[in-house]
């Protein structure tokens, strides 16, 4: 049984504490399959053990942002009758579509000419977020308590210096840092492992990091922003089912990026776009190119007359096998996108979080049966390491280092190594820079002109955001925090024009002329959809984004 606690301070007031067996930070796909998966060896078992999962989104799937196609090779693994259970797998893929562009044209790639990783026979067009919501209601069937609205704000250390637990973070704190009349301590939460599952470039996983030097040794870890929407269609342009992805135009072909467009059913399409966050001029704009994308003609034709219903953007992690750190450390491990096991040449990383979560709730459940606590569980990355997503991995572990070097030389690169040789090739490339150092200073680079949405098929940043959903409690610190206040004028603005007004996608970042004539940098954290692309990108390194009020942040439906 979960015991309650209260931990007694002579220096700070008392906070209750919880203990379980093992704590999930992050109610996605890696942590509801990690809970998932320690309940049903439980009960195979026939013993008790108590697992909770802390969500800092309002609710499961809130905060829960994918493109998104599905391979079903993890989740059948995960829940084999799947399908009876009613999980919203619905639309098969019946067609994949490659497109290079240019600006006024399209060249379509034969399908027999296409690669494996960008075939999609027997995956599963879904919303991702929906997906998760069904996860959450099979794991609380399980007995997994679930707390959404609560992020983990603390990482908490034994003695030992091995990690004891988190903590949720305080509530009813005003904009000044001082406690308001709804000030309300948050929770400690004690296990014999924790597992941290909180997405690309988690705020804990970015400490663990750190502390452990779990990085040591391996390739930096390099990123996307992906920015996608929801529209609804003509019905007479609807093909449930149609998987499209372009490269090329509006990006220049030394620029890592891309797009997808998915027919879903209810005569739904997501369209999205995808940039990679080591691009090196810094007036470009990803939301800018994204919807300059939807200009392009093979794009308007199926956009043109629908209704956008909904908008997002979300940090992915694009390093692969190369770039995961140590996956354990004493007390806990990184688990699914926390480390980084999306497959970029794939655009898929669900499967892959739910497997991991699959391996580190095995290796955690073996430890707590046997006795062990807060020690490393290092069957975990043993188990990784003879899986077949190592495989899969291993396979594409050159793919974005092929296509950072240029659209038609990547193109070729990876066509060899995947189209003719399967991903078996005696090299290894390896990644040699971290995103945020890639840009050159404003006078080197050509200022990009954008042209000014139209309301229909292009829009601004505000309204875009408005139907994101997103909320914050505006009388709270901003979890969008500066190392130094003077850097954002004294170099991000003097020597790279202010990128960081033009990497966010929801309008957080706004130079002003303050009374004096002087610039200043706002910034909006009521806009903020948590896509952490500023704290990755920002090229000082000088922006750390923490975890907000619980609950705050986009509430996405069917994304």
């Amino acid at each position: 049984m979960c015991i309650p606690a209260v931990l007694e301070d002579d220096f700070a007031p008392t906070r209750e504490s919880m203990e379980y067996d093992v704590v999930i930070v992050g109610g996605g796909p890696a942590g509801l399959s990690a809970a998932i998966r320690l309940k049903q060896l439980a009960a195979g078992k026939g013993v008790e053990l108590c697992v909770c999962v802390l969500e800092k989104g309002s609710e499961i799937g809130a905060h829960i942002l994918s493109g998104a196609v599905m391979d079903p090779r993890a989740i059948t693994e995960l829940i084999p009758d799947w399908k009876e259970k009613g999980a919203p797998l619905t639309v098969d893929v019946t067609e994949d579509k490659f497109l290079f562009l240019t600006e006024t044209g399209s060249k379509s790639v034969p399908v027999w000419a296409l690669p494996d990783n960008f075939k999609n026979h027997g995956n599963y067009v879904i919303s991702l977020a929906n997906v998760t919501r069904w996860l959450g209601q099979q794991a609380e069937a399980l007995g997994v308590e679930i707390f959404p609205g609560f992020p983990a704000a603390e990482i908490l250390y034994n003695d030992d210096g091995s990690v004891k637990g988190v903590a949720t973070g305080n509530l009813g704190i005003g904009k000044d840092g001082e406690p308001t009349e709804n000030f309300q301590l948050g929770m400690e939460l004690h296990a014999k492992y924790t597992l941290f599952c909180e997405g690309a470039r988690g705020h804990l996983g970015r400490q663990l990091n750190d502390k452990f030097k779990l990085r040591e040794g391996v390739d930096p870890q390099v990123h996307g922003i992906g920015i996608k929407e929801l529209w609804e269609i003509d019905p007479a342009k609807h093909k449930p089912g149609l998987v499209m992805h372009t490269a090329g135009w509006p990006l220049e072909n030394d620029t890592y990026g891309g797009s997808f467009l998915y027919h879903m059913d209810n005569n739904q399409v997501v369209v999205g776009f995808v940039v990679g966050l080591g691009y090196t001029n810094p007036y470009l704009s990803p939301f800018e190119e994204f919807q300059r994308y939807k200009t392009h003609p093979a794009i308007r034709a199926v956009l043109e007359g629908g209704k956008r219903v909904s908008y997002g953007a979300r940090a992915i992690t694009a390093g692969g096998l190369l770039s995961l750190p140590k996956l354990v450390f004493p007390g806990g491990a990184l688990v699914g996108d926390d480390a980084g096991f999306l497959n970029a040449s794939r655009i898929k990383g669900s499967h892959a979080a739910i497997k991991t979560g699959m391996l580190a709730a095995e290796a955690a459940f073996e430890a707590v049966q046997a006795g062990r606590t807060s020690d490393e569980l290092t069957a975990y990355p043993e188990s990784f390491k003879t899986s077949w997503l190592h495989t899969e991995l291993h396979r594409a572990r050159n793919f974005k280092q092929w296509m950072s070097k240029g659209l038609y030389l990547g193109t070729l690169m990876v066509g060899i190594e995947q189209k003719l040789l399967g991903g078996n090739v005696p090299w290894t490339l390896h990644h040699q820079h971290s995103d945020h150092e890639m840009l050159k200073p404003a006078s080197q680079c050509k200022p990009i002109v954008y042209p000014k949405p139209d309301g229909k098929l292009t829009f601004d940043r505000l309204s875009s955001v408005f139907i994101s959903n997103t909320n914050h409690e505006e009388n709270q610190p901003a979890h969008l925090t500066l190392k130094d206040p003077s850097v954002p004028v004294g170099v991000n603005l003097r020597t790279y024009a202010g990128p960081e007004a033009r990497f966010c996608p929801a309008g957080v970042y706004e130079f002003v002329k303050t009374e004096q004539d002087e610039d200043r940098l706002q910034i909006n954290a009521q806009n903020c959809v948590h896509c952490k692309t500023c704290d990755i990108k920002d090229p000082t390194q000088n922006i750390v984004w923490v975890t907000p009020e619980g609950g705050g942040g986009p509430n996405y439906p069917n994304m």
